[in-house]
């Protein structure tokens, strides 16, 4: 999956999906509930059980999911599996309306930070069951990717790839700088280091012709939620039921990369998720936190980098993953039957090193070793146990993540980063509206 097609990065879909809702949730809920006794787009001929795929896979792993999905067909004579990849957003807007008319898909790939919503609409049925099958090989999954997709006590998704955030950096700016191009920053008193000599203004004009890191603050993937976590803060507790923008944790991190963004310009201010990417493509800044799509761009276009774990905080040295996952929306027992079938082919270990070596995305599951992707270095390094130990979801679970997300975290970013508000008077009302997010659903 590529940068451009990715449903969390730098995308617009996930803030249309999550204004749509917004308004909607209640109608969507009916249109769900409705849903949930039709048999979607399920058909029978001859035994034989056609499941309509939707996905926004349209990027540069299609191929890729295009071959398995080809394969499965050809190797399960009564299932046939048609995928309908389209643009995130139009895939948002067309499935509440679309399932509840019982003219939609009967599977679904979808960001899992939505999935809540969707969930709590009636749209998706559970699949709890497929976890209890031993059958399933599910005890290989990676864990981070099967939380990702539960909500309320109940799981609605079965991963269908996973994203760790990495540090990428450059090694040819970092040899110019006088630094080893070998070793990144592992502490954030090495990155502050690194920055000073990263971050350079050669015409004096106030502007860094080359910055140290590129870090969105908004329309992006969570790299900003990495350093919070690192640092002990964050902006909703682990288990969704408390606001964390006022805790004294998440003040002082913000308050220090508030420092490092208008003071010392370690990172351009205003910049979105692709912004970031173009800057490292083109090498106008030495390093990015970003997820392994981005692997491919950046090496065609001749950028010598390489990838780690991001730097550490004060508490922790962690990251961000995110997660798509496949979702049943049919309640049709014959075509759960079938879906189940798919999950579990697209879960296989034969079938993840397709995936990994076709996409460079990591493998779903931890008996994918190092050495299974020999000639693939990629892959290995996203999933390396170390990276899939460190990793977690960015608001899993809540119903209204995504409006947390994009309509009141970033934004509150943004005002501190352009100096309209204190970093504490800016953090004390986001805290409230988060708050009230939370009691909709909890």
């Amino acid at each position: 999956m590529d940068a451009k097609q990715h449903p969390l990065h730098g995308r617009r879909g996930l803030r249309v999906a999550s204004m749509v809702l917004v308004g909607g949730l209640a109608v969507g809920a009916c249109a769900g509930q409705g849903a949930a006794q039709s048999s979607g787009g399920t058909s029978e001929h001859g035994g034989k059980i056609t499941l309509k795929f939707w996905n926004g896979l349209t990027g540069g792993d299609k191929a890729t999911l295009d071959k398995l999905v080809g394969e499965f067909n050809a190797s399960h004579k009564d299932i046939k599996v048609e995928s309908n990849p389209m643009p995130w957003d139009v895939f948002y807007q067309k499935l509440l309306t679309s399932v509840g008319s019982g003219t939609g898909p009967d599977i679904v790939a979808m960001d899992s930070g939505q999935m809540p919503k969707y969930a709590h609409s009636g749209v998706l049925q559970p699949v709890d069951d497929f976890y209890s099958a031993p059958s399933s090989g599910s005890d290989k999954l990676v864990k981070y990717a099967v939380q990702a997709s539960k909500f309320g006590g109940k799981n609605y998704g079965v991963p269908l790839e996973t994203a760790p955030m990495l540090l990428y950096w450059n090694k040819t700016l970092f040899q110019k700088a006088g630094l080893d191009p070998n070793k990144p920053p592992t502490t954030m008193a090495q990155f502050e280091q690194y920055a000073a000599k990263l971050t350079k203004d050669t015409n004096h004009d106030g502007k860094p012709d080359q910055y140290a890191l590129a870090m969105a603050d908004h329309e992006t993937a969570p790299a900003f939620p990495v350093v919070l976590w690192a640092d002990g803060g964050g902006v909703v507790s682990q288990d969704g039921k408390k606001a964390m923008l006022d805790d004294p944790a998440t003040v002082s991190a913000v308050e220090h990369w508030a420092d490092l963004y208008r003071n010392k310009k370690v990172s351009p201010i205003g910049i979105n998720g692709g912004d970031a990417d173009k800057l490292f493509q083109t090498q106008k800044v030495a390093m990015e936190i970003v997820g392994p799509w981005d692997t491919s761009t950046f090496t065609q276009a001749g950028v010598n980098y390489g990838v780690s774990m991001p730097f550490a905080g004060s508490q922790a040295r962690t990251t961000a993953a995110i997660v798509t996952s496949l979702a049943l929306t049919s309640s049709n027992p014959a075509a759960k039957k079938a879906a189940y079938t798919f999950f579990s082919y697209w879960n296989s270990k034969q079938s993840q090193l397709t995936l990994a070596k076709g996409t460079g995305f990591p493998a779903n599951r931890t008996d994918v070793t190092a050495s299974d992707l020999k000639g693939y270095p990629y892959p290995a390094a996203f999933g390396a146990p170390q990276v899939l130990n460190s990793s977690q979801p960015f608001l899993p679970g809540l119903a209204n993540g995504p409006v947390i997300q994009d309509q009141i975290f970033y934004p509150a970013l943004q005002r501190i980063l352009s100096g309209k508000g204190s970093v504490a008077s800016v953090l004390k009302q986001a805290n409230a509206d988060v708050t009230k997010q939370l009691e909709q659903t909890n």
